[in-house]
């Protein structure tokens, strides 16, 4: 593994084993370069400072076995996710774990945290368990959540877990289940939506999705659980995990989720606000695990945080 000191590190290779086999070179770099931002590790992939096999490669290719990769000199300014991270953050990740063994970690992430360092955020969940663990270096994010959601976030502690995750949550045999508050009153109990979508990159590079023809398909069934005065609690599943999905889904529909400052109604989220909800209402609230490897079926569930608990039961 490289480290970044305090120094330029020089240039270096690596030959990828059959462990390896089958991970994408954006992942392997992250845990070559520990504390490197994303955005760095996708730079020196579009410049081509890492080579495979002498080639310039895409962000999504999958390692080889035999596989030799050039891993580039990094400057230690490009990672600000170096040194210690801030108690308060370690002392809430420390407190968020929903389940641990030998290969599995699951947090109950709170909202308001991003998952990896970058974008100008120096620490994320990841560096920060890292810092938690020491010992652990193989520790990767299977997925990924939103900043401003709460709820499970599974971190891998080795990489065939890593890498079976990833393909169940590919192919849609994890059961993802959140919660949502969502803006105005549903008619319907239950609502299924399948609307194509479509990444782009706009407001000064910020990543948003919407609703296009040319876009992937995305299916999400929202089911109402209590219906309010101006609102709706309800549990939403997705069969697929396209970036944003939910909030883009729920706004197409007239019925943003509560607090959404991208996709949301302002006015609607003014009146939220007026009423003390301070974050978006969107909790991840439960993952249903195939049994992968030798590992058994599991099922996850993440209580819903304080803050959203007590506002429901201050607000009718």
């Amino acid at each position: 593994m490289s480290r970044i000191q305090n120094k330029k590190t020089q240039v270096e290779y690596r030959r990828i084993e059959a462990a390896q086999a089958g991970r994408r070179i954006d992942n392997f770099l992250s845990s070559q370069f520990k504390g490197l931002p994303r955005t760095r590790v996708y730079r020196m992939l579009r410049k081509g400072e890492v080579r495979v096999n002498g080639k310039r490669i895409r962000q999504d290719y999958r390692l080889q076995e035999g596989d030799r990769v050039r891993l580039p000199p990094v400057h230690a300014e490009a990672a600000p996710g170096q040194g210690t991270p801030p108690a308060h953050l370690v002392e809430r990740l420390r407190d968020s774990i929903l389940h641990e063994d030998e290969h599995l970690l699951a947090l109950n992430k709170p909202a308001g945290i991003v998952v990896h360092s970058g974008s100008g955020r120096s620490f994320g969940v990841i560096e920060i368990m890292r810092h938690l663990r020491p010992g652990e270096e193989d520790l990767q994010l299977v997925h990924r959540l939103d900043r401003a959601t709460s709820g499970v976030l599974l971190l891998a502690k080795d990489y065939p877990t890593l890498a079976a995750l990833q393909t169940c949550f590919a192919e849609g045999r994890v059961k993802k289940r959140y919660l949502a508050l969502l803006s105005g009153v549903l008619a319907s109990d239950v609502m299924d939506i399948d609307r194509p979508l479509e990444r782009n990159v706009l407001r000064a590079g910020e990543r948003l999705s919407g609703v296009s023809p040319d876009g992937k398909r995305a299916l999400t069934r929202i089911t109402v659980l209590e219906r309010r005065r101006d609102a709706t609690l309800a549990e939403v599943s997705i069969a697929t995990g396209r970036t944003h999905q939910i909030r883009v889904h729920a706004a197409v529909i007239g019925h943003a989720v509560a607090g959404d400052d991208k996709y949301g109604d302002r006015e609607a989220n003014r009146r939220f606000r007026q009423r003390g909800l301070k974050r978006l209402f969107l909790h991840a609230a439960g993952l249903a695990l195939p049994g992968i490897l030798d590992q058994p079926p599991r099922q996850i569930e993440a209580p819903l945080p304080p803050d959203l608990t007590d506002w429901l039961a201050t607000h009718d």
